[in-house]
């Protein structure tokens, strides 16, 4: 695990720490207390990468066409 603040990650950074965390608890080689330290990180990498794919789906959805179907911009999409 990275000391990285969750909500502080890319979706790429929180994706590679989530396969790392269910490898970990894949193996079953970590003690209780850990492996439920390693479930609550892995929930927030799921709802970080989650965030993000939302994210990238409202600003794909957000591009405009002109009549030729080719991109003009994109709409203003407030997202935080």
């Amino acid at each position: 695990m990275t000391e990285t603040p969750v909500n502080e990650m890319s979706f790429e950074q929180a994706m590679a720490e989530l396969e790392q965390v269910l490898g970990q608890l894949e193996r079953g080689d970590v003690a209780l207390d850990e492996s439920i330290t390693l479930y609550e990180r892995g929930a927030a990498l799921k709802a970080r990468c989650e965030a993000k794919l939302k994210e990238a789906e409202e600003k794909v959805a957000a591009i405009t066409l002109d009549s030729d179907g080719n991109p003009t911009g994109t709409a203003p999409v407030d997202i935080q």
